[in-house]
């Protein structure tokens, strides 16, 4: 029997079902259960994310019940860990990865291009929201948190003329029918490991260690790997307002990074080996740190 910590929103649950169903498949006969967690952003919805203040608010609390021995697997949605690793904890898998782009929900089924000039636009996170003033600098972006079903909600009832939502997440939840438009790299980054599952353990049980590594895939590792390597190395947490974007064909690797908002820095794309991932991050990472640093100047 394998015990499955995850949080209480459907979107994680179906996550979280996501990953029991894979690790069934590479294990025939398993069990699981699933253990249910609220965590501080849970708890916490009226705030925009970034001041919240404590990193990892969607993921401490599903770590902690590994920790404690509750769980013998977290899933979570990669783009909540902070780039951190926590003590006594490992990602053991990265399963394929879903469709990492954003997406526009709107009432009218509008483009963003031609949503009416003043138009509200709803999303909690600061990346999204540079973008779209960049895009469209007369739109009113408005603040947004809940589960996915809640934001759409607030788009269908008139509260809201669109909003801008993981296309992954949207699917999950079985929301896709609402997308209007995908937005686009590089125009539009994502934020880093966005669509990206993480299955972690803890590494005292090589075991469990063992049954999730039947999951992993390579790609979406090296490509993850990349995109939080420079998160990591801008020393912002999951909260800076930075995409990223890595790509895989055969044996290479191609990275888009962006800085959004104060201290914006142009996007920037390199190309390297699959090898090389971590590296390539930390490249992208010091460079686009340099031109900020030389525009401030």
């Amino acid at each position: 029997m394998a015990r499955i910590a995850t949080r209480r929103s459907p979107l994680a649950r179906a996550q979280a079902a996501l990953v029991a169903d894979l690790v069934q498949a590479a294990t025939p006969g398993l069990g699981v259960e699933f253990v249910l967690v609220e965590t501080a952003g849970d708890l916490d919805r009226s705030r925009p994310i970034e001041t919240l203040g404590e990193r990892g608010v969607f993921s401490r609390g599903v770590q902690a019940a590994l920790l404690d021995g509750r769980a013998d697997i977290a899933v979570h949605s990669y783009k909540d860990l902070p780039t951190e690793t926590l003590a006594g904890l490992r990602i053991a898998a990265i399963p394929v990865r879903a469709d990492p782009r954003d997406a526009l929900v709107s009432r009218s089924g509008q483009a963003l291009a031609d949503l009416s000039e003043g138009a509200s636009v709803g999303t909690g996170s600061a990346r999204r929201s540079a973008q779209v003033l960049a895009a469209r600098p007369d739109l009113r972006v408005q603040p947004l948190r809940g589960n996915v079903g809640t934001r759409v909600g607030r788009v269908r009832a008139g509260q809201l003329d669109a909003a801008v939502l993981a296309v992954a997440g949207l699917e999950r939840a079985g929301l896709a029918g609402d997308i209007a438009e995908l937005l686009e790299p590089p125009e539009f980054l994502p934020a880093p490991a966005q669509g990206a599952l993480a299955v972690e353990v803890r590494t005292d049980k090589p075991d469990v260690e063992n049954l999730v590594k039947r999951i992993d895939d390579a790609d979406s590792r090296a490509a993850v790997t990349a995109e939080r390597a420079f998160l990591r190395d801008l020393r912002g947490g999951c909260n800076v307002a930075a995409g990223a974007l890595a790509t895989v064909d055969g044996a290479g690797l191609t990275l888009t990074v962006g800085l959004f908002g104060d201290g914006e820095a142009p996007p920037l794309t390199l190309h390297g080996r699959l090898s090389d991932a971590d590296a390539l991050g930390r490249q992208a990472a010091a460079r686009v740190l340099a031109a900020r640093e030389q525009a401030t100047q």
